[in-house]
C-alpha cells in the first residue's frame, strides 16, 4: 500500500511536466530541414559579391561592411540583398522539397545597436515576413541567435571577426545578449506552432576553456527561464530552447537541462569535415565512413538532439570559406597548410562538377541524413550561395544529388 501511494503522489507532480507541448512532435517526427544562411547576417563565402563589390580588403564582416562604407551605401546593398536573396519563393520551395524546418540566422544587432557600433539594421521585418510565409507554407522556424556583443567565436559569421571571442569578458554583453533572447522569445510568444523554437547562441567557442564554458552554461540557463516565461507571468510558453555544444563531446553535456526540472531543451550540434587538413585529406570513402561513424554518439543522447549545420563539402576551397582573403587548406593557400590537390571541380558551379562527383555528394548526402536521423534530424547548411554550389540545397535539387523528397533514398544501405 505504501508504494502505492507513493506512486499516486508522484502522479500527481507530473502534470504540471507533462504540460510541455512544444509546436512540432520532436522525438517522435524527424526535423528536415535546411538554414537560411548568409541572408539576415552576411557572410563572405556566401555572397562574396557583397564584398567584393565594395572594393575595400578591409571589410571581412558585416561590422567592417558599416564601418568601412558610406551609411546609405551600405544600407541600400543590404536592403536589397534582404528583398532578394530569400523571397516567399524561397520558402514555397523549401516547403515543396519535403523539408519541415527552417533555421534562421540573425544577429544581436537586428534587435539593438550600442555606442560606437558600425551594425546597421533593418532586418527585423525580414524575419517576421519569413515566419508568416514559413506559416503560409507549413514550415516550423527555429529563430538562431548567430551573433552576440563582443563575438562568441571570434568568426565572420558572428558579423565580427577577430582573433579571440570577448563574448564571454564582459557581463555587460553578455546581459546585452539575454535582453536579445527576451525580445525574441516575447515577439514570438504563443507562436509555438510556426517558432516552436528559439536558439540562444550559435557555436560559442567552448574550446577556450572555462572562460567560455563558465559564463556559457549560466547563459543557457537564464535563456531557458527567459524562452520558458515570456510573458512576464508564472505562465509558461511552449518554446523548446535549442543549446549549441559549444564543439565539446556530447557526454560534456549528460544530465544538463535534462527532465524533470527542465522540459523542452534540445542539443544542436554541427557537423563539418571541412575545417581541418585532416578532414580535407580524407578520402570520399573515408568521408562517408565519417558521417556513418556519428550514430553510436548521436542514437542515444539524454536530450533531444539535432544536428543544426552539416553540408556535403569535402573540401574547404568555396571562395572566402576561411574568411575573406583568407585562402583554403586544400590547395594549400591556407596558412600553414598543405597542398592536396587543385580547388578546379570541387567548388563554383555545379555545372563544372563531374559526374563521379556529382554521385559522390549524392552517397554523401545521404549517409549524413542517415546517421543524423538516428537522432532526432538535421537542417542542412545552408539554403542558396552565390558560388559554392557543393553547399547550397538549392542546387543539390536542381542538380539531383538531393532528391526531391529527403527520404527518397537511392543508397539506403551506405551505413551498414
Amino acid at each position: 500500500m505504501h508504494l502505492v501511494h507513493t506512486a499516486l503522489l508522484a502522479l500527481a507532480a507530473l502534470p504540471a511536466a507533462l504540460s510541455f507541448t512544444p509546436g512540432f512532435p520532436y522525438g517522435s517526427e524527424k526535423v528536415r530541414g535546411v538554414n537560411l544562411g548568409g541572408w539576415l547576417l552576411l557572410e563572405p563565402w556566401i555572397t562574396p559579391s557583397i564584398f567584393d563589390n565594395t572594393g575595400n580588403d578591409a571589410i571581412v564582416d558585416e561590422w567592417t561592411f558599416g564601418q568601412y562604407q558610406d551609411y546609405d551605401t551600405a544600407l541600400g546593398v543590404l536592403q536589397n540583398h534582404w528583398n532578394t536573396w530569400i523571397t516567399e519563393s524561397d520558402i514555397a520551395a523549401i516547403a515543396a522539397a519535403g523539408l519541415n524546418h527552417i533555421r534562421i540566422p540573425i544577429g544581436y544587432w537586428a534587435f539593438e545597436v550600442g555606442p560606437g557600433e558600425p551594425y546597421i539594421q533593418g532586418q527585423l521585418p525580414y524575419l517576421q515576413s519569413a515566419v508568416q510565409w514559413a506559416s503560409n507554407y507549413g514550415l516550423y522556424v527555429i529563430v538562431d541567435l548567430h551573433g552576440a556583443p563582443g563575438s562568441q567565436n571570434g568568426y565572420d559569421n558572428s558579423g565580427h571577426r577577430m582573433p579571440y571571442p570577448t563574448w564571454q569578458s564582459n557581463q555587460t554583453n553578455i546581459q546585452r545578449t539575454d535582453d536579445v533572447i527576451k525580445t525574441i522569445a516575447s515577439m514570438f510568444a504563443g507562436q509555438e506552432n510556426v517558432v516552436p523554437i528559439i536558439a540562444p547562441l550559435n557555436e560559442p567557442a567552448g574550446y577556450i576553456g572555462s572562460s567560455m564554458m563558465d559564463p556559457l552554461q549560466q547563459y543557457y540557463l537564464d535563456s531557458y527561464g527567459n524562452i520558458r516565461y515570456p510573458y512576464g507571468t508564472s505562465q509558461q510558453s511552449n518554446t523548446v530552447e535549442m543549446i549549441h555544444d559549444a564543439f565539446q563531446p556530447l557526454s560534456y553535456w549528460n544530465g544538463w537541462e535534462t527532465p524533470p526540472n527542465f522540459q523542452g531543451v534540445m542539443m544542436d550540434t554541427h557537423i563539418y569535415q571541412v575545417f581541418s587538413d585532416a578532414d580535407v585529406a580524407m578520402t570520399e570513402q573515408q568521408h562517408i565512413s565519417a558521417a556513418c561513424q556519428t550514430q553510436s554518439t548521436l542514437s542515444n543522447f539524454d536530450l533531444w538532439l539535432a544536428v543544426g549545420e552539416w553540408s556535403p563539402a569535402i573540401t574547404d576551397c568555396a571562395t572566402y570559406l576561411n574568411g575573406r582573403g583568407v585562402g583554403a587548406r586544400y590547395d594549400g593557400t591556407y596558412p600553414g597548410s598543405t597542398y592536396i590537390g587543385s580547388c578546379s571541380g570541387w567548388t563554383g558551379s555545379a555545372s563544372t562538377f563531374s559526374s563521379s562527383y556529382k554521385t559522390f555528394l549524392r552517397q554523401f548526402w545521404e549517409a549524413q541524413v542517415i546517421s543524423y536521423e538516428t537522432a532526432d534530424g538535421w537542417l542542412m547548411w545552408t539554403w542558396k550561395t552565390e558560388d559554392a554550389d557543393e553547399w547550397s540545397y538549392q542546387a543539390g535539387l536542381a542538380n539531383g544529388w538531393i532528391p526531391q523528397n529527403p527520404t527518397d533514398l537511392q543508397y539506403p544501405t551506405i551505413c551498414d
